[in-house]
This record gives C-alpha cells, sequence and structure tokens, in this order.
C-alpha cells in the first residue's frame, strides 16, 4: 500500500513566528479527538505543510512533505494524520498517513495516475473514507492495513458508511445535478454533503432540493427540516460524533458567513445558538471526537486565513493560529447592478481614499460555481493602496444566491455570463467610479476575461488571463478526465455541443483582441492544462500584440508556494500600473 516516500522533516517553532512576516496563511484545521491539539496546513514556512500544535500554545511542530498539502484529518482513535497531497501543484492528489509526531509515513491512494480526494475518517473507527477518480467509494482500515472498495461508478463520491456497514452514502452526478443516495436504497435528495446518524437511523443531509440549500434529517421516508431560510444558504454543517448537536455555516449577504449551533434532540424546531465569528468568511467546520470543542478558519480583509476554536456551546472563541488583522485594510461595500436583462448582480468594491473616478480592474472569480466574498485578499489591497479601485462581482453561474443563479449561465446561456461583464463596466462607468477599466480572473474567470476581451474589446484598457480556458475543444482534450466528465453539465458536450463550443472559445476570435494581455499559468496544470495558455500566448506572438507569458514551473491549478505567490503580485501589480495609471 505504500507509493514513493516523501521526505518527512520534522520543525519546532513558534506558531507566530517570522515566517508569518510575509502574511502566512492557516487553513484545513482538525483538532485531536479530546480536542486539546490541533492539526493544520499552513504556508508559513513558503510550502502548504502540516502543523501540529496545542490549541492553547503557540509552539508549533510542522510536518513538512516535500510536496504541497492540501488538507490533513485527524483520526477519532487519535494515532493517524491523514494528509491530501497535491504532487507538483497539480490537480491530482495522494491520501498519506503520518503519525502526529510525524513518524511512519506512508502512502495510501492516488497512486500513479489516479486522484483521491474528499477524505473522512469514519467516527470512532479506524477506518478512512476516500473516493478515487469520481469513480471508486474506498474504505482503508488502518489497523488491519487493508483497503476495499465499497461502491463504483460514473462521477460518484463517498459521503460516509452507515455505522453497522449496511448502507453507504454516495454522491452522485454532474456539476448542478448531483444528488445524495442511500446504497442499497434510494435517492435521498440532491444535493453534495450527507452523513448518517451514529446509530445510522437516520441521515442528516445538506438538501438542495429548494431553491436555497437547507439542513434536513431523513428518517423512515420523512423529511424534516432543521435549518433553512429564503435567502440565505446552508453552505455546510458538522455533526458531533454524539449525534447530539450541529454546526451549521449559512451563506449570507452577499458572501458573509454566519454559525449557529443546533440541539439535534430538541424536539420540534430547533432553536439555534448563533456563535460570534472573528473575521467575515468562515470555512472548514470540524469537531473535535468527544464534541468538547468546534474548529474553523476564518479571513477577512487584511486578516489572512487563521483558525479558531470555541466550546460545543459557542463559547470560549480563540484562535489557535491567526494573524493579527491589518488596522488599515480597506473594506469593500456590496454593490447591486442590473443586467442587460434585469436580473440583479452584487459584487464587492474596493475603492481608493480620494474622489473619483478612479482607474479600475473588474475580478472575475472561477468555478464558474465558485462565490466572491468579502476575504483576505493581498492583491486587492495592493492595487487600491496605488489607487486603482478593485470590483469583484458574483456574475450568473456563482454560488450563493440559488439554484436558479447558478445554473443560470449552464451551455447556451454563458453568452448572458459573457455580457454580465460588460454590465459590470457600465455600472462603473455611469457610476463615476471608474473610467480607464481592466478585466483580470482565474481558471473560469480566466476564461470570462478572454471572452470578454474579444467580445467587447472597447470597453478594456488592460487584461490578464490566469490559468483560463480558451478553447473548449482542447480543453476537453487534455484536462483530467474525471474533469471533463463533470463539465459537460455546465459547458456542453465536446461532441454534440461542438458549435456551440466553439463558438463560445475566445481563441477563435483572438485576432478581436486588442488590450494588452498579461497570461499566467502553472506548468504542471492539469485541470486547465497549459495548452491553454501557450496557444493564447502564441496567437498574440504572430499578431505581434502586446503581451506577457508568465510560466511559473513546479505550480498547478494553484499557486502554492509563497514565492511564486510573490512574483505573481508583483509581475500583477507592474502590469496593471503601467497600463491603467496615467
Amino acid at each position: 500500500m505504500e507509493g514513493q516516500l516523501h521526505r518527512v522533516d520534522v520543525t519546532v517553532l513558534p506558531a507566530f513566528s517570522l515566517f508569518t512576516s510575509a502574511v502566512a496563511g492557516n487553513w484545513s484545521v482538525t483538532l485531536s479527538p479530546d480536542g486539546r491539539h490541533a492539526a493544520y496546513v499552513s504556508d508559513r514556512a513558503g510550502t502548504p505543510g502540516v502543523w501540529v500544535q496545542p490549541v492553547d500554545s503557540e509552539l508549533a511542530f510542522r510536518i513538512a512533505f516535500d510536496e504541497p498539502v492540501s488538507e490533513v484529518a485527524w483520526s477519532s482513535g487519535g494515532g493517524w494524520l491523514a494528509c491530501q497531497v497535491a504532487p507538483g501543484g497539480a490537480p491530482r492528489h495522494e491520501i498519506w498517513l503520518v503519525r502526529p509526531d510525524g513518524s511512519d509515513p506512508h502512502q495510501v491512494a492516488g497512486f500513479g495516475a489516479d486522484t483521491a480526494d474528499n477524505m473522512r475518517w469514519l467516527p470512532g473507527r479506524p477506518v478512512l473514507a476516500l473516493t478515487e477518480n469520481l469513480t471508486d467509494a474506498i474504505l482503508i482500515d488502518v489497523v488491519a492495513g487493508t483497503r476495499s472498495k465499497i461502491a463504483s461508478g460514473d462521477l460518484i463520491s463517498l459521503c460516509d458508511v452507515d455505522p453497522a456497514g449496511r448502507s453507504v452514502l454516495l454522491r452522485r452526478g454532474p456539476r448542478g445535478d448531483r444528488r445524495i443516495e442511500s446504497v442499497p436504497g434510494e435517492v435521498i435528495c440532491r444535493g453534495e454533503q450527507a452523513v448518517f446518524s451514529p446509530g445510522g437511523g437516520c441521515v442528516y443531509a445538506r438538501s438542495e432540493d429548494g431553491e436555497f440549500p437547507a439542513l434536513v434529517r431523513v428518517a423512515g421516508g420523512t423529511t424534516e427540516v432543521l435549518a433553512a431560510a429564503a435567502d440565505a444558504e446552508v453552505e455546510t454543517f458538522a455533526v458531533t460524533a454524539d449525534g447530539r448537536t450541529a454546526a451549521v455555516l449559512w451563506n449570507v449577504r452577499g458572501g458573509e458567513s454566519a454559525l449557529s449551533l443546533i440541539d439535534l434532540d430538541h424536539t420540534g424546531s430547533p432553536i439555534p445558538v448563533e456563535v460570534p465569528l472573528p473575521a467575515p468568511v468562515v470555512s472548514g467546520l470540524t469537531w473535535s471526537f468527544d464534541g468538547s470543542s468546534l474548529a474553523f478558519t476564518a479571513e477577512g480583509p487584511g486578516r489572512p486565513h487563521g483558525v479558531w476554536t470555541c466550546a460545543r456551546d459557542g463559547s470560549g472563541l480563540r484562535p489557535i493560529s491567526a494573524e493579527p488583522a491589518d488596522p488599515d485594510a480597506v473594506h469593500p461595500t456590496l454593490e447591486k447592478l442590473s443586467a442587460h436583462d434585469g436580473l440583479t448582480l452584487t459584487g464587492w468594491l474596493f475603492t481608493p481614499s480620494g474622489p473619483g473616478p478612479h482607474p479600475a480592474v473588474i475580478w472575475l472569480h472561477g468555478g464558474p460555481e465558485a462565490q466572491e466574498r468579502p476575504g483576505h485578499g493581498p492583491l486587492f489591497q495592493s492595487l487600491v493602496q496605488r489607487g486603482i479601485a478593485v470590483f469583484a462581482p458574483n456574475v450568473r453561474g456563482s454560488s450563493g444566491f440559488g439554484h436558479t443563479f447558478v445554473n443560470a449561465d449552464n451551455g447556451p446561456l454563458r453568452h448572458d455570463a459573457i455580457e454580465d461583464v460588460r454590465s459590470c463596466v457600465r455600472y462603473l462607468r455611469d457610476s463615476g467610479i471608474a473610467e480607464r477599466v481592466g478585466v483580470m480572473g482565474r481558471s473560469y474567470g480566466g476564461y470570462l476575461t478572454l471572452a470578454a476581451l474579444v467580445t467587447y474589446p472597447e470597453l478594456f484598457d488592460v487584461g490578464i488571463d490566469i490559468c483560463g480556458m480558451s478553447d473548449f475543444a482542447t480543453f476537453y482534450e487534455h484536462t483530467e478526465p474525471w474533469i471533463a466528465a463533470a463539465a459537460i453539465s455546465k459547458y456542453g458536450d465536446p461532441v454534440a455541443d461542438a458549435a456551440l463550443l466553439r463558438e463560445l472559445s475566445p481563441l477563435h476570435r483572438i485576432d478581436r483582441l486588442r488590450a494588452p494581455l498579461l497570461i499566467v499559468h502553472g506548468e504542471n496544470d492539469s485541470n486547465v492544462p497549459v495548452i491553454e495558455a501557450d496557444q493564447v500566448a502564441g496567437a498574440l506572438a504572430a499578431r505581434g500584440a502586446p503581451h506577457r507569458y508568465l510560466l511559473f514551473p513546479g505550480e498547478g491549478h494553484e499557486l502554492l508556494h509563497r514565492t511564486s505567490r510573490a512574483e505573481f503580485l508583483r509581475a500583477t501589480i507592474e502590469w496593471l500600473t503601467r497600463y491603467l495609471l496615467p
């Protein structure tokens, strides 16, 4: 069961060390069974690695793999950490087990060309559940040293296993059309997250059967709504191992977070307890196995990702490892505007001091099902300090605004998403916010940047494409097979919809591009393969069009090394100031 061994070093440093002077981030927190220790991912040493520390101490142990680590989970027995590793920074993941003291590292999943994701320790059992290639549900017994495939199929992901081992919860289906199934059994609901109760008598699920996701309890064919709102989404939830308390994370007010605790023993409609948050955006809820402590990641403008914990009743909130907030950070305002067809769009506006109009850049997030939220953004703060406004909209297709909105860009409706970018430019200029305007984005946002630049070339003074798709035909041909299979429901079928996809591909209209373009890509990217950037750079070079191609060796779909991110920040600021500032 072991692959090639990554070197693992253990380093002891204060959690708030000189390494954090360049604004380190901490995320993916997980607690020891008694809640007294925490493990989390941090890039304070330059590359994302695992750090372990007592909750009430700043002394942290670093378990540094040779390759970047993206996620860590502590077993309920306390003896193992499961680590998700991204070799070369690519989207393909390996799963490794290591002792909390850094000893005995060995690979258990994601061998060769396979990828392993959605890892979860089964409560009270020495068993790690995970999914490989979105086709195989795997259980790894770390005591017996066995590995078993318990389910297989197209576009599946393992959610949970009944404590008695009689039933399995699977997520099945493509993006935008996923459902939770009990195997053997029936469809529980539309959605992506579900767990069994400790006794297996019911299922808790984030149901997407309504317009806004809700937390439900399903038992004996009856569905009970535990948490729902008419204008906010249940983003995720976490249930204690004893099944008595649920932590519910809400997505409200255009992307801010709210956290509530629900007593699952309460009969009738449970009354939630609201938990005060240290920053506007929270993610990664996790309970200690004994249920005494809840931990999560929090971030905000001028506050890098930090990991926090509180008691079971929501009291005693304190940082495990978190940077102090920058008191001079610019906080955005939530703007509303109308699209060409009357649809309401929102976005976060970061405005420089002094009277406008200002030069501005539109930032387009990835996904497209991601969401722009008021989190930590060094790039945005740096641009605002230099007098450039940043508008980060949530165009149609973004999550956080209900089922209809997130699916409003599927297939041929993508033309409307491209036109949303023009609506954003008009809003900035008509409101007196901006004169000169640039556009940039990453992943799908990079695609949307290219699409806007070639569809409305007269609107933009500069552009930056970060690992964006340029031609859907080559994207489908070269991306990972499980990524391609899941993307059809969003973009279209590469065969049946070939004409539409060609029409939507910016590369076939690249001769219309007028703005100077910075192209950024990771050499090891297998999500949006580097050919997408190569062919744009080649086409612009052939025309003698102004551009720069910034390629990062050793990086994948995300820039995981802090040195790479620093170089990206420098290059981006230089490019935008050159073309947006007088």
